[in-house]
């Protein structure tokens, strides 16, 4: 989810000669262009709201010489995302360079059919219901440690304070992602240091073109190592099952795919949500004792939170309408989740309000490029709000929420800490 760095360089890159650009030298994103990543806590600026209120689709800023236009309603931003005549593919931008062959761009989401089609058809079949309830038990078991292991960290901190973003949002989706890539044991703590600084756009190209160079640089010698020696999850699933059909560096494509869509999304949604809940007692009491209630009350803090800030940027391969605005070909456009699953006119609105409803919303995405792994994230926020609920149903946070720090400018909106006291 590299997006704002990845079509920064490729705007700088239509411009200047191949092999001209040092991305670790580039400056910070403007303030144009970053702007809608900015939050009021958990919800979106209203800058942002004012913006869908006045026009859902409206020219955002540009930048040398490209249009970036920026959607924000919800029938809208389904129009775009579900247009099979926009691109996700930034390789024509991107010029003789040689970044797709260092793997710094690539995967499912970069890539247009036939050749997205073909890559899916292979990962698809690992997410189906069928495969994820294989992984169910050890998610539980997962869960149950960590909720240990908090309770152990609160027990040995004089106030009784732990920090729930590391001892339960974040080591749930990490191990479970490395239980479904088929990771060994010994390599999982060096993968772990790589599991960070992917998002952040604040300086610029520097920190997330390292981090996802690295995690690439790994999963593509794990996708070779299992190429001979197939481990019991994704990787080693579809060497076994497509062999020589994929090579190593689409399959380490698919791979980084998985963990950049499994882990921080996740890890967001996990500690967010917490936020939110903790906020909301007879939502929090209702995940505790009321199992019925759990689908509705997950789905609308996805609809709530849609942490992923921004899809995939869309590339106008013809010149197109949408919302009545014309958008010149060549032009980008950037579908503003959510924006588009809190508008009033397709969805239950700002407010917090869990029904059926909820469903109603773009936190996954939409169309071609909709997150393979959605029912797996489901699945994992199902299970570990309700166990949390009732294992500390008198949980609170430890800080007024005001004093809350959120990731300043990211893609995956996320929280820097969350203090709890446990009782």
């Amino acid at each position: 989810m590299r997006l704002l760095t990845s079509l920064k360089s490729a705007v700088l890159k239509r411009v200047m000669p191949a092999g001209g650009l040092d991305l670790t030298k580039l400056d910070k994103v403007p303030n144009r262009l970053a702007w809608p990543l900015l939050r009021d806590g958990v919800d979106p600026t209203p800058r942002v709201t004012a913006y869908r209120a006045k026009d859902p689709v409206q020219r955002l800023t540009s930048l040398m010489g490209l249009e970036i236009w920026l959607i924000t309603g919800y029938e809208e931003g389904r129009e775009v995302l579900g247009n099979v005549n926009h691109s996700t593919d930034i390789r024509p931008y991107m010029g003789a360079s040689g970044d797709v062959e260092k793997g710094d761009i690539g995967g499912l989401g970069f890539t247009d059919p036939p050749e997205h089609t073909r890559q899916r058809k292979l990962l698809t079949p690992e997410f189906t219901m069928r495969r994820l309830e294989r992984l169910k038990p050890g998610i539980a078991d997962i869960i149950a440690q960590q909720l240990d292991e908090t309770e152990a960290t609160a027990a040995a901190h004089p106030d009784g304070v732990v920090d729930l973003a590391q001892t339960f949002a974040f080591p749930i989706p990490f191990q479970v992602i490395c239980d479904l890539l088929g990771l060994p044991a010994e390599q999982r703590e060096k993968f772990r240091t790589l599991a960070s600084a992917r998002f952040d756009v604040t300086e610029g190209g520097v920190g997330s073109i390292g981090a996802i160079g690295g995690s690439r640089e790994f999963l593509l010698a794990e996708t070779a190592r299992q190429r001979h020696d197939p481990g019991p999850g994704l990787i080693g699933q579809i060497v076994r099952e497509h062999g020589d059909e994929i090579n190593d560096f689409d399959l380490g494509g698919l791979a980084d795919g998985a963990f950049t869509g499994g882990l921080e999304t996740s890890a967001s949604m996990l500690a967010l949500g917490t936020v939110v809940l903790l906020q909301n007692r007879e939502l929090w009491k209702s995940l505790a004792e009321d199992p019925d209630s759990v689908d509705d009350i997950v789905e609308e803090l996805l609809r709530q939170l849609a942490v992923v800030q921004v899809a995939f940027p869309r590339f106008a391969k013809e010149d197109v309408v949408v919302g009545g605005k014309r958008i010149k070909k060549g032009s980008v456009m950037l579908v503003h989740l959510p924006a588009a699953s809190r508008d009033p006119r397709s969805t239950p609105g700002e407010a917090l309000c869990p029904m059926r409803e909820s469903s109603n919303h773009l936190a996954f995405g939409h169309g071609l490029h909709r997150c393979v792994g959605a029912e797996l994230a489901r699945m994992e926020l199902r299970t570990a709000y309700p166990a949390l609920a009732r294992r500390f149903p008198d949980m609170q946070l430890a800080v007024d929420p005001s004093e809350l720090e959120y990731h300043a400018k990211s893609i995956v909106f996320g929280i820097e800490a969350l203090p709890v006291k446990l009782r």
